[in-house]
């Protein structure tokens, strides 16, 4: 899938992967990347300076980690992201504007989690979710490997799935 796939692809593989509980994830950082579907929001995450997120107990997460221009990692207030011009907004427009990280990382950055981790049902099984704590978004996960999870943004109000993959930090 480095390539992207349909959407259809997508889930047929996510369906397929075995799931993963929460105990086996909440080790740490977690670098991300987006899997190409043709999705209104392909591409933006990464143009954005999007990293990761972080994993730190079933109760303590930072759902959103940025990488400022200087390379230092930092977790992001959901709040604070202007996710309504999601897919609104070209991604040529957004890059420009990953160079303000520097910038604004002090209205952005948070120091307290943002997201829960719970074991959740959905599409017929049980894995781990993060459930953010101030916007209508769960991500859900299946293991691709030890160190590779799939997951899905189930969001109240997006009508296509956003895939993306996660990395666990070495």
């Amino acid at each position: 899938m480095e390539r992207g796939a349909t959407a259809a692809q997508a889930w047929e593989l996510f369906d397929s992967l075995p799931t993963v509980r929460v105990e086996e994830i909440t080790t740490g950082r977690w670098r991300g990347d987006e899997v190409a579907t043709g999705h209104p929001w392909d591409g933006l995450l990464i143009a954005s300076g999007w990293y990761g997120k972080q994993f730190d107990s079933a109760d303590s997460v930072q759902p959103l980690l940025f990488a400022g221009p200087d390379g230092e990692v930092f977790p992001v207030d959901p709040g604070r992201v202007p996710l309504g011009l999601a897919g609104k907004v070209p991604v040529t427009t957004v890059r420009p504007a990953r160079g303000a990280l520097g910038v604004l990382r002090p209205l952005l950055r948070t120091r307290t989690p943002r997201a829960r981790l719970r074991n959740l049902e959905f599409r017929g099984k049980t894995s781990a979710a993060m459930i953010y704590d101030q916007l209508p978004i769960i991500d859900i996960f299946r293991r691709v490997d030890e160190d590779t999870l799939l997951g899905v943004m189930d969001k109240r109000g997006l009508t296509e799935p956003y895939f993306f993959v996660l990395y666990r930090d070495r």
